[in-house]
C-alpha cells in the first residue's frame, strides 16, 4: 500500500485576476476550492493514475472537514487524525501576470497527536511506500521526517521524501528510495550557484553519495534530471504545453514515478512517467488526469 503523509493539510483557494491591481477592488474571472498539501496532491494524483492510497494528516475544525470531503470526493482513502482545538488552513493562491500566494498557519499538534499518527505508521508493512512531502508546522519537532524514518526503518518500507533543506538534510542516511528537489532547492541545499546541467549532476550525486537511492531533479519547462541507484544519468525535456498551473506539479511528478515505477518496476519508465505527469498537472487548470498524462506520455517515449 501507499501512504502519504500531511502535516498542514489546507484548503487551498485558487482565484485568477486578469490584471491584479495591489490597494483597489479586484475581480476575479476563475475561483475554486481544492484539498491542498503537497501529501494529499500526490494522493489525489495516485489515485486519478488508478494506484490505490491511503492518505494520512491532520485536520482540525469546518475547514478540516472539507478537505477530507474533498480529498474522498476524488475517490481517494483517508484516515485523518481529528484535532480537537483550531482549524484546518486556508491558503490563497493568486493567479494574474504574476503568481502570489497567502499561506495560513494551520492549528497546533500536540505530542499526544503525534503518538496517534505513529501507532497508524506502526502497522506498515515490509515492500509498502511512504511519502514524505512538504513543510512542516512550527508546533512540530523540526527532525519529525527522520523520528518517522527511524522508527520503521526495520521495516523495509520505500520511503520517498519531497522536502527542502535540513528537513531532507537530515533523513539522507536513512536512504530514502526517493528523493526530488528542484533545482532552486539543490543549490539552495549546498548553497550554491546553479549554472548548468553539468552542476545539476553534480550535486544530485552529492546527495547520492549521502544516502539517496535515487533523485530526482526537476526543472519547470527545462524537463528533469534523474540519477538512479545505478549512478546512471537520465535526462528528459518537458513535453510541449502552455503552461497554465504550477501549484502541485512537482508532487504530480511524485505521483507519476510512483505508479510508474509501480507498473514494472524499471526506474528508466517511472522517471518519463514522473515528467509526463507534472507537465500534465502544469497544463491544466487542476491536477494530472490519466487521459492527459498518458497523452503527454506519447511525446516523451
Amino acid at each position: 500500500m501507499i501512504y502519504t503523509i500531511t502535516f498542514n493539510p489546507a484548503l487551498d483557494y485558487v482565484v485568477r485576476v486578469h490584471d491584479f491591481k495591489l490597494g483597489e477592488v479586484n475581480r476575479t474571472s476563475y475561483e475554486e476550492v481544492y484539498p491542498g498539501g503537497k501529501g494529499i496532491n500526490v494522493s489525489i494524483v495516485l489515485k486519478n493514475l488508478d494506484e490505490k492510497n491511503i492518505a494520512l494528516g491532520y485536520i482540525a475544525g469546518f475547514t478540516g472537514d472539507e478537505i477530507e470531503r474533498k480529498v474522498k470526493s476524488f475517490g481517494c482513502s483517508t484516515d485523518f487524525i481529528k484535532l480537537s482545538n483550531g482549524m484546518s488552513r486556508i491558503n490563497v493562491k493568486l493567479k494574474s501576470k504574476e503568481e502570489s500566494e497567502i499561506n495560513g498557519q494551520g492549528p497546533n499538534i500536540s505530542d499526544n497527536d503525534l503518538e496517534q499518527l505513529y501507532k497508524k505508521l506502526d502497522l506498515l508493512q515490509k515492500g509498502d511506500i511512504l511519502v514524505l512531502a512538504g513543510s512542516i508546522p512550527k508546533t512540530l519537532p523540526k527532525n519529525i521526517y527522520e523520528i518517522i524514518m527511524e522508527k520503521l526503518s526495520k521495516k523495509e518500507i520505500k520511503f520517498i521524501v519531497d522536502a527542502t533543506g535540513e528537513l531532507l538534510l537530515n533523513v539522507l542516511k536513512y536512504s530514502p528510495f526517493l528523493i526530488k528537489p528542484n533545482h532552486h532547492e539543490l543549490a539552495e541545499l549546498f548553497n550554491v550557484t546553479i549554472k548548468n546541467e553539468e552542476d545539476i549532476i553534480k550535486y544530485a550525486k552529492k546527495l547520492k553519495e549521502m544516502g539517496a537511492r535515487n533523485v530526482l531533479i526537476s526543472r519547470a519547462a527545462d524537463g528533469a534530471i534523474f540519477i538512479n541507484e545505478d549512478n546512471e544519468v537520465i535526462k528528459s525535456r518537458a513535453p510541449k504545453g502552455r503552461v497554465i498551473n504550477s501549484v502541485g506539479a512537482g508532487d504530480s511528478m511524485v505521483a507519476g514515478f510512483i505508479a510508474g515505477y509501480l507498473k514494472n518496476e524499471r526506474l528508466d519508465e517511472a522517471f518519463k512517467m514522473g515528467v509526463a505527469t507534472g507537465s500534465a498537472s502544469a497544463f491544466s487548470e487542476g491536477l494530472a488526469t490519466k487521459e492527459k498524462v498518458y497523452e503527454l506520455l506519447n511525446e516523451i517515449l
